[in-house]
């Protein structure tokens, strides 16, 4: 794992400077990507710079030194991430005669090899790994920026005035004397809405984020306006059609036994490293199932990590201990105080660069803190929900759906209404107290929140409103950001959907494409590369996202349950009762913080006059939800969450 950056400017004048010491500096602030080395490539005459940052975990040796030069000289490449096939890559150029005189066993060496024998997108299909590349063809002075398939590794690019900068993190490309830091509110638009802002946009005018599955071809021979569009070399809407259209023919016996095998190679893959590793494990399903297929290959105890909070609905040590007492894992839990959690809040602006408010950024970042003082490598987890039915939106939410969506509309507005009178402390207790006698499915955690959300999506139209409306957290935000207009997504460009067999295939699907890469993997990456940890997402291996979508909803939600094939797999290495509980997920009490050790913190940040002053956003419905909440009257944590997010991180614009 690592950071690449880097620039091109036409004429000498409009780089500032000398190109070698401006991308040295563009590289430093990555330092925390890569601690173990640092290197910069420039050719002032074509004037390209390129500059990396190493965190070394395949051949420590200077070997795996970047920029790398290929061996016919003619390709240069800054290269982010692993390559888990490498070595089968390699035997394939021997096999075929393309392979050069190895110098060292790097996987951006075979990389390197692979584009000058194959090209360019012929090496992407074959490559199984997470990365962010550039590559630069000296011979067409040609840029080629590309990303992984579902987006684990990170690439920003764009072009202020007449220089092209790109890199791994915004802070590289502000760190180049050309950056405007002009801030996008269409962008902030659609951070309100989401807790996140998806790609391509990012929030800073000129600046993109690459696709997953994309590469981008920039020719700099000449100086053009426009940057090209990029190319898909891998999409995910086909793997969806392509697996609707040859579903899997075996048995149900039959479809464990292929997902266990490939998860099995796909984990043992991800378990090549030259420096120590470990696993995440919160002692769920996902977690639980990458921990106990690493342990049934491993011939000395998996080191695993878990962080505990003393707020019971957020603790999920107690389990993560049982299933690695029983696996016989080297387990390390730390148990987090209040004001650890609250420590971590002043360094999100910076760990995440631009606005980025899914609050368990802050259990993600402690644990990483944590397996860091072990272990280079941490495999995780996530992705079982989006590919095998995990969420409570695919269960509970979509069943409602389906109950209410024959109503008249006039009755479901009038159920809204009695919804959102009773105040969140009332649905809370009224849970805890039914809480013995519920099945297992309606056994909710911040019932408040989920009794909210329903009362919102009454008087929706059509199940894709209610979708959005669930994964929303500010359903209006253009009357909150000033001047600030909402630009499509693919949640709301109906001629981008997937086209899908059942609701809940429909809902995982756009899942995998939004929420998944825009959320869940930019928290980890960020979280972990600031502790300059390595992580790795099993369940992302294109060839077990690819089985998934072979598989039968019928196999992934059953009986009010996500996840079911994924259980029938963890259930030979774990027993049941061990793991077979609600879905928790990994949060921390954001809400009382707010009325509590963060309020003074909050107010001065949702100051009134301070956001007038500002002027980015209407301070009226800000105000009146955030007393709303101290009142106790409604829990708007996750809006306020947003604004505040936002407002801590402009604090560190120049």
């Amino acid at each position: 794992m690592c950071g690449l950056t880097g620039f091109w400017s036409e004429h000498p004048a409009d780089n500032h400077g000398d190109r070698a010491a401006i991308v040295g500096r563009m590289a430093n602030t990555l330092h925390h990507r890569g601690p173990d080395d640092a290197g910069v490539w420039v050719d002032d005459a074509s004037g390209i710079a390129l500059g990396h940052r190493r965190l070394a975990i395949l051949d420590l040796s200077p070997a795996g030194h970047q920029p790398m030069l290929s061996a016919c000289g003619r390709y240069v490449l800054a290269f982010n991430g692993e390559i888990y096939n490498h070595l089968a890559l390699r035997a394939r150029l021997e096999q075929g005669g393309a392979a050069p005189a190895w110098r060292g066993h790097a996987d951006t060496e075979t990389l390197l090899a692979c584009f000058a024998a194959w090209g360019i997108v012929e090496t992407l299909r074959a490559s199984v790994g997470m990365f962010a590349i550039a590559l630069w063809d000296r011979q067409q002075k040609l840029l080629t920026l590309a990303r992984d398939r579902i987006g684990e590794k990170p690439l920003y690019y764009g072009r202020h005035g007449t220089t092209l900068l790109f890199g791994s993190e915004l802070k590289a490309l502000k760190a180049h004397p050309a950056f405007l830091h002009d801030i996008d509110r269409a962008a902030l638009t659609l951070f309100l809405r989401h807790n996140y802002i998806p790609a391509p946009h990012s929030i800073y005018r000129g600046i993109a984020k690459l696709m997953p599955g994309h590469y981008l071809n920039i020719p700099l021979s000449n100086n053009t306006a426009a940057l090209p569009r990029s190319e898909p070399y891998w999409q995910f809407n086909e793997i969806v059609a392509a697996g609707l259209a040859d579903p899997f023919a075996g048995s149900e016996s039959e479809a464990v036994d292929a997902l266990e095998k490939q998860l099995m190679q796909s984990i043992g893959a991800q378990m090549l490293a030259d420096v120590p590793l470990g696993a995440f494990l919160s002692g769920g399903i996902d977690s639980s199932t990458i921990v106990a297929l690493m342990q049934a290959q491993s011939h000395q105890p998996v080191r695993t990590f878990t962080i505990g909070f003393n707020e019971e609905n957020y603790n999920e040590a107690l389990h993560a201990s049982t299933v690695a007492q029983h696996l016989g894992t080297q387990h390390t839990e730390l148990y987090v105080r209040p004001e650890d959690a609250l420590a971590v809040i002043p360094k999100l602006p910076s760990i995440y660069c631009e606005p980025f408010s899914d609050s368990s950024q802050i259990p993600t970042f402690l644990v990483s803190q944590l397996a860091r003082q072990q272990v280079t490598v941490a495999l995780s987890g996530d992705a079982g929900d989006e590919l095998f039915g995990g969420y409570n939106r695919y269960l509970l939410a979509c069943h409602i759906w389906k109950m209410l969506d024959p109503l008249p509309l006039p009755v479901r507005r009038a159920a809204a209404a009695i919804l959102r009178g009773l105040p969140p402390a009332f649905w809370n207790a009224l849970f805890g107290v039914a809480r013995p006698v519920l099945p297992r499915r309606l056994r909710l955690t911040a019932a408040a929140d989920k009794v909210r959300k329903l009362a919102e999506v009454l008087a929706l139209p059509d199940g894709e409103a209610f979708y959005r409306q669930l994964v929303g957290h500010d359903n209006n935000p253009a009357s909150v950001v000033i001047g600030g207009t909402e630009p499509p997504t693919l949640l709301t460009e109906r001629a981008s959907w997937p086209c899908t067999d059942t609701f809940e295939h429909w809902m995982m699907a756009l899942d995998a494409q939004t929420y998944l890469p825009d959320d869940i993997l930019v928290k980890v990456d960020r979280a972990a590369m600031a502790c300059s940890l390595e992580t790795r997402v099993p369940m992302l291996d294109h060839r077990v996202v690819e089985l998934a979508w072979r598989l039968p909803l019928s196999m992934k939600v059953r009986q009010g349950e996500g996840k079911w094939i994924l259980r029938q797999v963890l259930y030979r290495h774990v027993p049941k009762q061990l793991v077979d509980r609600p879905k928790m997920g990994f949060g921390v009490p954001i809400d009382t913080w707010l009325r509590g050790p963060l309020r003074t913190w909050a107010e001065a940040l949702l100051d009134e006059s301070r956001l007038r002053r500002e002027g980015f956003f209407n301070p009226a419905p800000i105000r009146q939800k955030w007393q709303e909440h101290l009142s106790g009257k409604h829990n708007w944590q996750y809006y306020l969450w947003n604004v505040l997010m936002f407002q801590a991180w402009l604090e560190t614009i120049p």
